[in-house]
């Protein structure tokens, strides 16, 4: 390797080199504070998409209670369309996109996961801080829950109307339902901090910039910015299939509700850093990114605010090191 920065055997500082290959609670955006300047080749997470999981407030076990058919007012959790909703996610986003900015090593991917409808929040955040933003994921599945529902319950509760009018109305109004489609896509964001002079100075120095064409999905097919976890046919599963999560790979003991496959955060971790590169995620949920970090041979940091799971991903590094 001609770049000398991000070695494993490189020092940077007393306390990053306590951090990494562990993971650690705290808030995100304090705890990467004390992280110094360019010492991150890669930042890859899944932040939480809905505000009820970002403040002081946030309660993991209020939300494991309700599960995924909590209500919010009368609408499916997560379904509650507020435009204040997405400008404060914008917000909230854009002070932990101006921090990554920050430690990312110039040339260094911020791969960072989206709901669809928050997509364009996220996006325009990471633009804001200072990223460029080189292209959107899209990891697509067919196993989602429809979440637009009918109006036969509003109808029920309408005192103004006679059973014979509801009655009309319900017919009327046979497979009508709320304008939300089926999920089928999850946005990835792919953002990187400017490179210093040319590529190949960026990669020299830095051991970042470029992605690495050798990491297929497929046969011999050029990486591409479309994964899916289900079958599709022979060519398309050919090009994009990604394994997703098995029983077994998110372990009995996982509460977390939204496990991704540790093939697909693989895949990511191959194509946009060098073995022993330092890869951060600030929301690490369960753990997968450190997971799928010990898989590849990087060095992993993660934080999460949650105690649970903190120690829910501890347990799952332990039992992949034994």
């Amino acid at each position: 390797m001609y770049f000398i920065k991000g070695l494993k055997n490189h020092s940077y500082g007393n306390h990053m080199d306590e951090l990494l290959n562990t993971v650690s609670h705290g808030e995100c955006i304090e705890r990467m504070k004390s992280l110094p300047d360019n010492s991150i080749d890669m930042v890859c997470t899944d932040p939480p998409y809905f505000l009820h999981g970002l403040g002081d407030t946030w309660n993991k076990e209020t939300l494991d209670r309700k599960g995924s058919s909590v209500l919010v007012g009368n609408l499916p959790k997560g379904m509650k369309f507020d435009r204040k909703q997405s400008a404060q996610f914008k917000e909230f986003y854009t002070k932990v996109s101006s921090e990554i900015y920050r430690i990312l090593k110039p040339g260094g991917a911020f791969i960072s996961f989206s709901s669809p409808r928050l997509y364009h929040a996220m996006a325009t955040a990471v633009e804001d801080a200072g990223f460029e933003i080189r292209d959107m994921l899209g990891w697509i599945y067919t196993q989602s829950q429809v979440k637009a529902f009918s109006q036969n319950h509003i109808i029920d509760k309408d005192k103004k109307l006679t059973d014979t009018q509801k009655k009309d109305l319900k017919e009327a109004c046979h497979n009508w339902k709320t304008p939300q489609l089926k999920p089928a896509i999850e946005p990835i964001c792919f953002a990187v901090k400017p490179i210093e002079g040319r590529y190949i100075d960026n990669f020299q120095l830095y051991g970042t910039g470029l992605m690495n064409t050798s990491v297929k999905t497929g046969e011999g097919y050029f990486p591409s910015n479309i994964v899916t976890t289900d079958t599709i046919d022979e060519t398309m599963d050919k090009v994009f299939l990604i394994s997703k999560p098995t029983k077994l790979e998110k372990e009995d003991y996982n509460t977390h509700l939204t496990v991704k496959p540790l093939h697909l955060i693989g895949h990511l971790l191959r194509l946009f850093t060098q073995e022993n590169a330092v890869v951060l995620d600030p929301f690490i949920g369960s753990g997968t990114t450190a997971i799928a970090c010990i898989h590849a041979n990087r060095q992993y940091i993660g934080f999460d605010i949650n105690h649970e799971y903190i120690k829910i991903s501890e347990r799952r590094i332990k039992d992949t090191t034994k």
